[in-house]
């Protein structure tokens, strides 16, 4: 088995810096507590921002439903901010595993189930466009779409 074990000691401090400012942004009404409700916004706002059919949306929230649920986000109880940075690095850890063990990714499920919306022009790939949407979806500043993009374009087609 995993002897793996958390340490927030381990968890270095712009990580804590980026996880808590995630957490806040999913945290809208700024109880301390995220919460399924909260997290379905995000799939929601995704429609308002592309012409995405029913059946997008839904899968989407599927996609949601089911990784903010294994990030440890209960149907009830939700998550509290002060659970989030472990609860983050269990769930990487558990990415891990599934990989070893090949399973398939709960982040490629929810990228696919994203990306899927994205692809605007139908052609199988997303340009930085269509991922400018995405990042004003989820209020992240879409100039962070380049140096992602850059970063995930590896061939440099520009797709």
């Amino acid at each position: 088995g995993n002897k793996w074990q958390f340490n927030v000691e381990d968890v270095h401090p712009k990580m804590l810096e980026r996880l808590y400012k995630r957490f806040d942004t999913f945290d809208l009404d700024t109880d301390g507590k995220m919460n399924m409700d909260e997290i379905m916004y995000w799939p929601d706002r995704m429609r308002q921002l592309v012409n995405a059919t029913d059946e997008q949306v839904e899968k989407m929230r599927e996609a949601v439903r089911t990784f903010f649920f294994h990030k440890g986000v209960e149907p009830v109880d939700g998550l509290k901010r002060e659970d989030w940075v472990e609860a983050n690095r269990v769930f990487a850890e558990a990415e891990r595993e599934r990989e070893r063990r090949a399973e398939p990714s709960l982040i490629a499920m929810l990228s696919n189930a994203y990306y899927d919306v994205l692809d605007d022009d139908g052609d199988g790939t997303v340009d930085v466009d269509e991922l400018k949407t995405m990042m004003k979806a989820f209020d992240v500043p879409q100039e962070a779409a380049y140096t992602f993009f850059e970063k995930a374009d590896t061939d440099k087609s520009g797709k």
